[in-house]
């Protein structure tokens, strides 16, 4: 059998690959006489104080390389990012958002996977049910973590009906092996009304509450509903009354553990605050945002940010002729609309020099029930802002784009709103004093608006769901 061999795309300016005069195009073959299946084997491996590397160069010539390392990154972009192939997701979710997407976008907006090495690499939740028993060995032996898990629900039975697979309940014990090794864990539940709330969703918590310290938060967010469910399952969205019940159970079990662990363990998204007509927790009841990435308190902590940013002490850099009076957009969703524009009226309080318009785009290409940023489409943002007052720029959050380029879900580029709307666009990233400094004009590509909720990641040119 021939060996593998992991082709170096990239190699980074002053690193130690650099100085080893390796090259974009050169293969790693084995380290320490071990050949390396994935990036798993590759990360341990190069953990060592000491190593010898074999590396293919290009023209075929081997070279065996002695490194000294002291645990610093050699600075090696491989052309795979996981070094193997993905493992695609062997379930067909009542919830899943993929297949709720029309046809005819691009190939990857259609993959699914649910890859455990995604989970330690780039925080992607997995359902376990890929896993066999050597790969939760590996990951004990490696110490990966933390290992983000989608759970949904504690109940096997039910659990297989959700993810329809038959193996589904029994991957829940690999939960217990993980718990075991002490590897970190979250949790994730996507609740679906009717399906895997109420009691069941107490249920859940009471049984994930079990792996509390190993098991370190649990989000829980309301299922994401396009209006391409044509022979799906009939899931119903939460209503107000739906959410202010979600949010009655998770809270109690907030108050049951905090006392007991001083965590509060599990929390609910944004989302249903927003359904529940509630205000959002006050930040200590967020344990330092463990699950922001899963809309987790993020409108919160925008709130905080930008407080601190516009604090005399923490105050941005004002030029010495002062700011000069510009109008701006910013762009978002209508589940960020309100909390966005509250943030913005804050800072244009403070710095009367700058208009910023702030506008909520509803989501027609995937339907009203689609209310996060990261979800919209350039035709959405041409559409609805067209003849709109723009001023002399305007904003749109780096969630709303392809990951390292400037697409939008629906092929629109960057380049084509700024054509159609004729106004420059900004690209931003998430955080208070970002916004701050993007109203400003002090960072040309730095950030006003959060993205809570679900979204799609493609990753090496493959799409990730997550919710």
């Amino acid at each position: 059998m021939e060996k593998r061999k992991h082709k170096i795309q990239a190699v980074d300016p002053g690193s130690i690959a650099e100085e080893l005069e390796l090259e974009a195009g050169d293969f790693l073959l084995a380290i320490n006489g071990n050949e390396i299946e994935d990036i798993f084997d590759y990360e341990y491996y190069v953990g060592s104080e000491s190593m010898v590397m074999l590396v293919e160069k290009a023209d075929g010539e081997l070279w065996e390389l002695e490194i000294e390392n002291e645990y610093e990154d050699l600075g090696i972009t491989f052309e795979n990012g996981l070094m193997s192939e993905y493992k695609s997701c062997s379930n067909r979710c009542i919830f899943c958002f993929i297949d709720q997407m029309p046809p005819g976008m691009r190939k990857t907006l259609y993959f699914k996977d649910d890859d455990s090495r995604l989970s330690f690499l780039q925080g992607n939740y997995i359902t376990l049910t890929n896993m066999k028993d050597p790969d939760i060995e590996r990951i004990i032996r490696f110490k990966l973590a933390p290992i983000n898990i989608s759970v949904h629900t504690t109940n096997p039975k039910l659990r297989c009906e959700m993810l329809h697979n038959r193996f589904a309940g029994e991957a829940l014990k690999k939960m217990d092996t993980l718990f075991e090794a002490q590897v970190p864990m979250n949790g994730q539940i996507v609740l679906c009304r009717g399906i895997n709330d109420g009691r069941e969703l107490e249920r859940t918590i009471r049984d994930l509450a079990k792996y509390l310290p190993v098991m370190e938060s649990v989000s829980v967010v309301p299922v994401g509903l396009s209006k391409f469910r044509e022979g799906l399952y009939p899931l119903e969205p939460f209503d107000k009354e739906s959410a202010a019940a979600a949010l009655k159970i998770i809270e109690q079990w907030q108050e049951i553990l905090y006392e007991k662990w001083g965590n509060h363990f599990v929390h609910a998204s944004d989302e249903f605050y927003i359904l529940a007509g509630r205000e959002l927790p006050e930040e200590g009841r967020y344990d330092n945002y463990p699950q922001l990435e899963n809309g987790v308190g993020m409108l919160r902590l925008l709130d905080s940010e930008v407080t601190e940013a516009l604090q005399p002490e923490s105050r941005v850099h004002q030029p010495k002729d002062g700011f000069q009076p510009e109008t701006m957009a910013i762009a978002t969703g209508e589940l960020a609309y309100p909390y966005v524009k509250k943030q913005v009226e804050k800072i244009t309080r403070q710095y009367p020099q700058k208009q910023v318009y702030v506008y909520a785009v509803r989501n027609e290409f995937f339907g009203e029930q689609i209310t996060v940023a990261g979800l919209l489409t350039g035709q959405d943002i041409i559409g609805q802002l067209a003849g709109r007052e723009l001023g002399e720029r305007l904003l749109l959050p780096v969630c709303m784009f392809r990951s390292g380029e400037e697409v939008f879900l629906d092929d629109v580029t960057r380049e084509e709103v700024q054509s159609a709307l004729q106004v420059p666009v900004n690209i931003v990233k998430s955080g208070g004093r970002d916004l701050v400094r993007a109203i400003l004009g002090l960072d040309e590509e730095a950030g006003p608006v959060l993205c809570p909720g679900y979204e799609l990641r493609e990753i090496d040119g493959k799409q990730e769901s997550r919710q």
